[in-house]
């Protein structure tokens, strides 16, 4: 392929609205343009990068038994109300409805239309166990679209389904798939670490996602250098117990007028946050509930979700507030609040602790010297709040460490969820009908793209891996008006190309610095310089992407092909 045919636009500046480094160089490279927040166009050399993931993803998939299908993007409304998704979603979702006024979704992932699908397929256990995928667009209405294809409102995704007979042929299902992500992101050059998860709203507890460790990362992920134990701070456990020094006195007010938030209370009592209890108040399907965590800690809604055991679970309004505890938010607390039989949970830190300032329920008051044994009638004591770096890890006791990732993939059990609610089922060898078990599974291709970009970059521009570079060789013509030179330039093409190697060939006019800027920037593995003043001197230069000036060759035009394959080889 020769440069001056194929659409490349690079740029030198970045663009405004661009604030990580793959961001950047999607754009600057010529890979992508913003059509708004958002939304992107692939252009050619993106292109080329999006379609070899996908190939991988393909290859992968079929390999592992899993059936390609390409279901509508358009997902009428009903069949997110059997599952109660609809409603769920909430804003997150496109909706429209057509001109017979039926209510409509652009489709951000696939259960529920897959689901009822297969219903209509599956009758016999000799159909399963039954995998099938499908690559396609994807959209979220995103608050906050940000980081280019990171968290965009149109995404391209791999999204995969499976039916089994029972638990065990579900599991075996599960990691295969697992591993199938394992080579996926390998083949990629992507550096993927398996994480467990928490199951949210899909289904079944059981999920492991699949992050790109990059300092950019939107997700924290906390790791244990002891056992290997790696889950995101939504699942991540840890485990605190504290020796507290008994505090005898009883329980006093203090009055802390204007000081609502922990550090506004810390600052006027002169004392650190942690001698402070934080509580808060929500509504637990329906129901209220306060947690308390330690002053200087957040609580984790999935694991307080879970704990409890709720299907909803959101922060009580200020009226709610007022109404079970007697007081407004900032000086609530756990030792007698108005609603006597409100529930009370504690993080496991808290229990036995003594000499602790809580609120007093009471308007610009709290109190101190609170003793959570003698004092508050806790229900309950859990692993309620974010792990942060420091914390000792619930497996091994060893410190976890925190680092961010990048989200490139999830696999996750949904049990019978999806299934009961449009009644899948299959019969068995005796003719009893069975409801199967689902599993589903995402690869964010588009975000691959970017994340391979993130992890492989240095100030110069993208180091593409050569699985998924837009072109493994980049042939720099410096004298394309000179016939000798050309002839070589297109006899190493046509020879790299016999043997299955993506070449572009830069052939403009321009500097011999403007086209080294631009290969450095979009990425080529690979870059061959033949120019009249090398070949008079023997040959043409060859030299990775990866590599410095230093380890730039001269090798004979004979030996050109040998040398590129050697160098793409590892």
């Amino acid at each position: 392929m020769k440069w001056t045919k194929t659409l490349i636009q690079t740029l030198r500046e970045n663009p405004q609205d661009a604030e990580i480094d793959s961001h950047k160089l999607l754009m600057r490279a010529g890979l992508c343009r913003k059509t708004a927040a958002g939304l992107f166009s692939f252009m050619p050399l993106g292109m080329r990068s999006l379609k070899k993931i996908e190939n991988i993803v393909r290859e992968e998939m079929d390999a592992a038994g899993a059936n390609e299908i390409l279901m509508p993007a358009l997902q009428p409304s009903e069949l997110w109300r059997k599952t109660g998704r609809w409603d769920a979603m909430g804003a997150n979702m496109f909706r429209l409805k057509d001109r017979a006024e039926h209510e409509m979704a652009m489709g951000p992932t696939a259960e529920e239309e897959v689901t009822d699908l297969m219903t209509n397929i599956i009758s016999s256990y000799r159909q399963l166990p039954l995998n099938v995928y499908q690559i396609q667009t994807k959209f979220r209405d995103e608050t906050r679209p940000r980081f280019g294809l990171m968290r965009s409102k149109e995404f391209i995704m791999k999204d995969g389904y499976s039916f089994d007979v029972d638990a065990e042929a579900a599991d075996k299902t599960y990691w295969t798939m697992y591993h199938a992500y394992e080579r996926i992101f390998d083949r990629c050059g992507l550096k993927a670490t398996p994480v467990s998860a928490d199951g949210g709203d899909m289904g079944d507890s059981m999920t492991h996602e699949f992050h790109a460790l990059a300092d950019a990362g939107e997700d924290a992920i906390a790791f244990c250098d002891g056992c290997g134990y790696a889950a995101n701070t939504e699942k991540a456990e840890r485990t605190a117990k504290i020796v507290y020094e008994k505090v005898d006195s009883p329980a006093e007010e203090v009055a802390t007028p204007g000081a609502k938030s922990i550090a506004e209370v810390a600052s006027f009592m002169n004392l650190p946050a942690d001698a402070f209890v934080k509580s808060l108040v929500y509504a637990a399907d329906g129901e209220y509930v306060m947690v308390c965590v330690p002053g200087d800690r957040d609580v984790n809604e999935v694991k307080l979700k879970r704990y409890l055991g709720v299907k909803t679970l959101e922060m009580a309004d200020y009226a709610a507030v007022r109404e079970v505890t007697g007081a407004g938010v900032g000086s609530v607390g756990p030792v007698k609040p108005l609603k006597a039989d409100i529930r009370i949970v504690a993080d496991s830190s808290l229990e036995g602790a003594s000499g602790r300032i809580v609120g007093a329920n009471k308007d610009d008051y709290h109190l101190k010297n609170v003793d959570f044994a003698r004092d508050t009638n806790i229900s309950g004591y859990a692993d309620l709040v974010i792990v942060r770096d420091g914390d000792v890890c619930a497996k091994c006791g060893k410190t976890i460490s925190l680092k961010r990732g990048i989200e490139v993939g999830q696999v996750f059990k949904l049990g019978t969820k999806y299934t009961k609610a449009f009644n899948t089922v299959y019969k068995d060898e005796n003719a009893v009908e069975t409801l199967c078990i689902m599993g589903c599974y995402g690869v964010g291709v588009s975000r691959t793209l970017q994340a391979v970009i993130e992890q492989s970059h240095d100030k110069d521009g993208i180091i593409w891996p050569a699985s998924v570079a837009p072109y493994q060789v980049v042939i720099e013509n410096l004298d394309p008006s000179v016939e000798d030179v050309t002839k070589v330039a297109d006899d190493l093409e046509a020879a790299l190309e016999a043997l299955g190697i993506d070449v572009i060939v830069d052939d403009r006019e321009e500097r011999p610095g403007v086209k080294f800027k631009d290969a450095d920037l979009i990425g080529f593995p690979v870059r061959v310089v033949v120019g009249a003043k090398g070949l008079a001197n023997g040959g043409v230069e060859i030299k990775r992407r990866a590599d410095d000036k230093s380890k730039m060759k001269v090798v004979a035009v004979a030996e050109a092909v040998e040398n590129i394959k050697a160098l793409l080889a590892e």
